[in-house]
């Protein structure tokens, strides 16, 4: 008698609620490249038809679906059922609304978004359910180190003091990875420009203080005093990978 296999056991299943086939379909891929499942709803009627409660994990629903409002889904959800929800928003909505107490969401993204990103705040929501599956994938090998925290270079993300991946978008994981490739010396605003693309003309300031400001508040203990990532004034930035 042939011996049979064991299946591989399943990741978790995502609900992705959108109007939109094309981004439907866009999700759905990158879940599975995620190692998780996915669900795709093009409206609410069709993910209350998947039952009660949902055989899913997770809910990732859009803001703004045609001709009802995502947010009805999110507070039905959280009435009901411990669902994790992320909901995903377009630039001017009500973020306020969205994340508070009326709706329960966990987490939200604003569109476009990267998809790294994405995929890191759904891990992280799901661990807070105690979801085992969704913890990180085996680090790389190629490591650079500060403080208690390390940039896998082979995975291109962040980990924690306790290999738990901090969320970073893909502009700020550019950055971090080009001041961690060169510690300990002043790099001027031009050249952070040249390392993400950007047109230094037109962007030099806003866009590197903004990253820099975020790039802050997830990397340093104290954002407003910085110890790996200092300000030299009128010179650039310095980064170190020591703590002192």
């Amino acid at each position: 008698m042939q011996a049979v296999s064991p299946k591989p056991e399943a990741g978790p299943v995502i609900a992705i609620v959108d109007d939109d086939a094309q981004v439907r379909e866009t999700l759905s891929a990158l879940m599975h490249e995620s190692g998780f499942e996915s669900v795709c709803c093009p409206d609410i009627e069709t993910f209350h038809a998947l039952g009660d409660p949902p055989p899913v994990d997770l809910a990732l629903i859009d803001l703004r679906l045609r001709g009802e409002s995502g947010l009805t889904l999110a507070i039905h959800l959280r009435e009901r059922h411990e669902i994790p929800i992320v909901m995903l928003t377009g630039v001017g909505d009500e973020i306020d609304k969205i994340i508070g107490l009326e709706t329960g969401a966990d987490d939200y993204l604003i569109k476009p978004f990267n998809p790294r990103e994405l995929v890191a705040r759904i891990r992280a929501v799901l661990r807070r359910y105690g979801h085992a599956s969704a913890r990180t994938v085996t680090s790389g090998k190629r490591q650079i180190t500060f403080g208690e925290k390390r940039i896998d270079l082979d995975a291109r993300r962040l980990l924690d003091a306790s290999g738990e991946e901090v969320p970073l978008t893909n502009a700020e994981y550019r950055l971090l990875e080009f001041l961690a490739r060169n510690p300990e010396r002043v790099v001027p605003r031009e050249e952070l420009l040249e390392a993400l693309g950007a047109d230094t003309q037109r962007y030099v300031d806003r866009t590197v203080d903004v990253l820099i400001l975020r790039l802050r508040r997830k990397i340093e203990p104290v954002p407003a005093k910085p110890v790996h990532l200092q300000t030299r004034r009128a010179r650039g930035y310095v980064f170190h990978l020591g703590t002192e």
